[in-house]
């Protein structure tokens, strides 16, 4: 626990320091709305990106995720050749492919492009499952990658909070100045860094929400993508046989979302679950239009 928390605290100092220099460098000042909205950019971009060129690195840090480099044995063989099949059917570069120590059943990709990634499974799901359901989880993980969805994700990710840091600044000026009967504080004094503070909290609620929205059409897509790849019947036998586990995942916070598997939520917090219930993504494969054809099935992608 220790280690992951200094771990993004010095992710986060590192940003902050970069950040600081190109300001210094092109002479932005935060004042204007014209630099606060530069400002606001340069620091909303910089942390999803920073994070995203660091996430397979931060992946195997936080879960000890073992890369397979040489097979051991005769299951990590076949998990090589799978991802190694359907990433070949995919279009994409060959991921590197990982086991990590956790009870359930769960798997998730991770990656700075569709040529750079990690492709992880859970020591639970290579016990629980079968060899046709493992293989449809993989497919689900290989069409996350060649759809992009961590670039997409990061894309996101640096618009929203470009715009979460901007608004609260703008609204907390005009919130402060109205406080304050007009009066000019200078830059604000601790009055408008309490009222950015709070602003800061609402507006990231609001846009977890809209991340947390796409990442569940996302995954949708996904399901759509490990059936083409493996095939409908496995893909819904995978998502039935998640059903026994679902609502238990270990998986870090910036990783779980790219999971086959997420957590159960209801009223509020539905609102931030970053995969649908099973009962819809089940549904929803069923009645998906898979195409007809490897042609087809690459288009998809």
């Amino acid at each position: 626990m220790f280690s992951r928390i200094a771990l993004f605290l010095a992710t986060n100092l590192a940003v902050l320091a970069l950040v600081s220099v190109v300001m210094a460098i092109f002479g932005i000042d935060p004042a204007t709305n014209a630099g606060l909205l530069m400002f606001a950019a340069v620091f909303g971009f910089g942390g999803a990106f920073v994070s995203l060129a660091l996430s397979k690195w931060t992946a195997k840090r936080s879960t000890g995720a073992h890369v397979i480099t040489q097979p051991a044995n005769e299951s990590e063989r076949w998990l090589v050749e799978t991802v190694r099949r359907q990433a070949e059917q995919a279009g994409i570069g060959m991921p590197e492919v990982a086991i990590y120590d956790a009870p359930e059943i769960n798997a998730f990709a991770t990656g700075a492009s569709r040529n750079n990634a990690l492709v992880a499974v859970s020591t639970g799901l290579l016990r629980s499952m079968t060899r046709d359901e493992a293989e449809a989880v993989l497919g689900h993980e290989v069409a996350h990658v060649a759809n992009g969805d961590m670039v997409t994700m990061a894309l996101l990710q640096g618009v929203l909070n470009t715009f979460v840091i901007f608004l609260a600044r703008v609204v907390g000026r005009a919130v402060d100045g109205y406080l304050s009967g007009g009066r000019d504080n200078g830059g604000g004094g601790l009055a408008y860094f309490a009222i950015v503070f709070v602003l800061d909290m609402i507006f990231g609620l609001f846009a977890s929400m809209i991340a947390m929205w796409f990442s569940r059409r996302r995954e949708f897509r996904a399901d759509v993508g490990g059936a083409q790849l493996a095939g409908r019947q496995k893909m819904l036998a995978a998502l039935e046989r998640l059903g026994q586990t679902y609502g238990h995942n270990t998986l870090p916070k910036q990783i779980a979302a790219f999971g086959i598997s997420g957590a159960l939520g209801h009223g509020l917090k539905r609102l931030l679950m970053s995969h649908p219930p099973l009962e819809e993504r089940i549904q929803s494969l069923r009645s998906a239009d898979l195409g007809e054809s490897d042609g087809a099935r690459q288009r998809a992608f």
